[in-house]
Formats: structure tokens, sequence, C-alpha cells
């Protein structure tokens, strides 16, 4: 597991050239029809569903189209002159092809086209190529996303033409308010980057949030630890404004920190909090961060698992800091810690923390991309520990009273022998050691959640604040008990 801090840039990858959207048009636009003759022939009927398409392969690593040649000019395809049926006959003009000629790579019919036998004048040759060409030229933009809007021919009697119109203009296209882009609009002008500069020159990007209109910035305590005690913060808003910031509080355990704008600006927004409590899996989730430094990227996915106990480390120190964690899918990557995971609405629903890292195995900080395994910190947990940063400025910890090892895979968190610098494992008259527990005793549960391992455990305990009522389940020689007690507190971080 590793949390990430740090952006890298990456290698832009070249756009793919423009299609044209207007089909071609003939050099010579069909003369006024005669009174009494037949009219310029409708557009064929489109291809059915099952009708081969032209296909348009992908473009990867394309540097960019060669024009034409100077001097060479294309033209419609015309098809052959054949002459005009008879007035009045039922042949003209005929069906199109069931299949177009095309779909296994030979040339575009000449759609309405006559049999050899029947002539055609001039004048109606003309008119079909048109058809013909508008007609390939809409399959081509439609392959490609364009948009047609319609083909109109003036029958009339004074003149032919052709119009093309878009069907809708990107000035005329509302988005919802509860859709990721509205969401995303609302929620980005209250995320901010943060650079992180240590006295010796180090440092890193991540993200925060508006927390309140004081200026308060909600995010990771391994974005700013680097310039915690002699560095430089700065805070930039998506509209490019840019603020230097100091450290209000942190809470290494917890991995939350708490900055302020040292110049806060009018106006500012805070994101609406929601209850980490009741979000289920398969909610939606919307992650908005600076991964790799690419400020105000937004990523989607869903909530894939609730609970999640995870200890994370930043690589520059062997403390870690331990969550249970919400599992998300949307692409986190280094830079995107300290941002915030959002629900469908919009309301902050976790603060995105860590990632899964195929490349170090374990913890510590990578620079590996995001593999679909993000974890966020529940925001009920952080606005707690945000609180009390504000209030007091240090951290406050639930607790049991009792050391437990941090080995995986025991079956549940085993209360160690004893504890650092070889002090009692149990806290004499401690939550703990008054409820019965005792060195050698292996936690299974707390209140109704399983527990595997110490780092679990301990995640659960700091979902609580000191003084709640909790229930442990535990094994003493083969045997299983239950304990009831009160989590006591302990200040700052040790």
């Amino acid at each position: 597991m590793s949390t990430e801090n740090e952006g890298n840039e990456n290698d832009a990858v070249p756009s793919v050239p423009s299609v044209p959207s207007v089909p071609p048009v003939p050099a010579a636009a069909p003369e006024s029809t005669p009174q009494g003759s037949h009219s310029a022939p409708e557009v064929p009927p489109a291809a059915p569903a099952d009708a081969p398409t032209a296909h348009i392969p992908p473009v990867t690593h394309q540097q960019g189209a060669e024009p034409p040649a100077a001097g060479h000019e294309q033209h419609p395809y015309a098809p052959p002159s054949p002459q005009q049926p008879p007035a009045g006959s039922a042949a003209w003009p005929p069906p199109p092809p069931a299949i177009p000629s095309y779909a296994d790579g030979g040339s575009p019919p000449a759609w309405g086209a006559p049999a050899p036998s029947e002539p055609e004048p001039a004048r109606k040759r003309r008119a079909s190529g048109l058809v013909a060409a508008v007609a390939v030229a809409a399959l081509v933009a439609g392959g490609v996303g364009g948009a047609l809007g319609y083909w109109a021919a003036d029958s009339n009697g004074s003149s032919g033409s052709t119009t093309v119109a878009a069907s809708n203009s990107p000035k005329d296209f509302k988005r919802d308010a509860g859709t990721v882009a509205g969401v995303a609009a609302s929620a980005l002008p209250s995320v901010v980057t943060i650079d992180a500069q240590s006295g010796d020159g180090e440092g890193g990007t991540g993200t925060g949030f508006v927390y309140d209109k004081e200026g308060h910035i909600l995010t990771n305590n391994h974005v700013v630890a680097s310039a915690a005690d002699s560095g430089q913060l700065t805070a930039t808003f998506s509209n490019g404004k840019k603020y230097d910031a100091e450290v209000v509080g942190r809470a290494q355990g917890y991995d939350v920190a708490v900055l302020k704008l040292k110049e806060a600006p009018d106006g500012l927004t805070p994101l609406a909090l929601g209850d980490s409590d009741k979000v289920a899996v398969g909610d939606s989730t919307i992650a908005i961060g600076a991964p790799f430094g690419l400020s105000n990227t937004v990523t989607t996915g869903i909530i894939s698992a609730k609970d999640r106990p995870v200890a994370s480390g930043d690589g520059s120190s062997n403390k870690n800091s331990y969550m249970s964690a919400l599992q998300t899918d949307a692409s986190i990557n280094p830079g995107n810690s300290g941002g915030p995971l959002l629900d469908a609405g919009g309301a902050v629903i976790g603060i995105n923390s860590a990632i899964q890292s195929t490349s170090g195995g374990g913890l510590g900080q990578s620079q590996a991309g995001s593999i679909g395994l993000g974890f966020a910190i529940p925001v009920n947990q952080a606005k707690n520990v945000a609180e009390q940063l504000i209030k007091t400025g240090q951290p406050v910890y639930p607790v049991i009273g009792a050391t437990v090892t941090m080995e995986e895979k025991t079956g549940g968190a085993v209360i160690s022998d004893e504890g650092a610098g070889g002090t009692p494992a149990v806290t004499p008259d401690g939550p703990a050691a008054k409820a019965g527990l005792k060195a050698g005793d292996v936690i299974t549960k707390f209140n109704e959640t399983p527990v595997e391992s110490g780092p679990t455990l301990i995640g659960e305990i700091w979902t609580h604040k000191p003084g709640d009522e909790v229930t442990l389940t535990y094994t003493r020689d083969g045997k299983t008990s239950t304990a009831e007690l009160t989590l006591g507190e302990r200040k700052g971080d040790s």
C-alpha cells in the first residue's frame, strides 16, 4: 500500500486531426427544372443497421496528416452517363442496391443510376451525382461522430441547391447539475493544488479542498509533511490564482492536515460534506486532484468496498497511518492525495489518501500508476480530526490502552507481551485492563466488525471518539469472550 504525493510529467498524446463535417459540393449546381419535368431525386434511404459500414481505424501517435499535393483537385464521384428513360417510365429512379458495392472495398455505387439501355439527360446526371456525393459524405461524417443536419434540393423550378446545417451548437448544450460534468464544474473552484517545498528544496504536489469560508484547507498529512516545519506551502485554485498557506495542525496517524491561506480571498465556497457511514458499495464516485502534477483532473468510478483496513506510509519515516478506508476504482495517482472523493451529488465522502501499487508490494512511496485500487479516509473521521486540529492544533486519538502486534494474517489483533520500550502491553488502569484483557489475548471483533490484524483494529478504533462505548470479542486459551469498555484518549503524535 502506498500513499502518493508527488506529481510527474507525462508525455502528451498527439491529437487526432479533425475530419471535415461539410460534404463536398460539385462545381456546378443543377439548373432550374422546366415545368412538367421530373424533380431532383431524393436522397436514398439510409443503409439498414446490419449493413456494413466504412471502418475508420484509430489513430495512435499520429504526428499530423499530410496535405494533398499542390494542384491536385478532388471531385465527388460522378456516375456514367446513361440515357434517360422514356417519360413516365416507372424504372426511374431505380431503387438503390441492397448492399453498397463498396462494403467489400470497391468504389461507391452510382445510387440512382439507370440501366445502360435507358437514356438520361445531362441535367439528371448532375443531380444524381450530387445525391451520391452528399450521401457518401453523410456516411463518412457519421462514422467519425459528425452531425449532418439535413440535405435539401430546391424543386420549385427556380434553381437547385444544397444546405448543410449542424443540429446543435455548443452554446445551446446545457449540462444538468447531477451529471459528472455538472458536479465537476461546481466542485473544481473549491479544489486546490498544493505545492510543498521543504527547506532543502525538495517537495511535491498534492491536492486539498476548501473546508470553510475562513480559508482552511483540508488535505493529507503526507502532502505537507516535508514543508510543515521549515518550508513553503502554496495553494493554487482552478482559476490559476495562487496563495501562500501555513499549517494549522496535522495528524500523522490519521494522515490528515489542515492548512490556512495567509490572505484568504472573499467568497470562498466550502465543499459540502456528506455522510460516509451511509455510503454503499456500488455508489458512484468522482475524484478530483492533480495526478502527476496535472491539476484539475476529474476521474470517476464506484465505491468498490467499505471498511477496508489500510496501513500506509510516505516512505520518509517508519511511522504509518491507519484507516478503515473507502475503496474506489476511480483512477487515483500520485498527486491525488488530499483531494476530495465526491458522491454523485457532489458531496465529499472521503479524502483520497493511498493507492495499492504493484511495484513495491508494501508500504512506502511509489510512482506507480492506478490499478483501480484507491483508498480514501472516510469524511466523518476526517471532519472530527479537522475540527480538533482547528481548535487545538494537535490531534486526539481514541485508544483501548493495549499494544497489539502489527503482523498480518494472525486471525485477529494479538495483544503483545510488552509495550514500547519495555512498558506493559496492557496499560494499568486503562480501558483494556479494566475490561479484563491480558497479554496474549486475540481480539477478533470490534463491535460487529471482524478484526483480522493489529492494523485492522487500530483503523476501526480511530473511526470513533474518546469516550465511546465499544464491545470487543477476543479469544484466550481457545475460549471466546466479550468485553465492554470505554475508549480512552491520547493527545498528539508520539
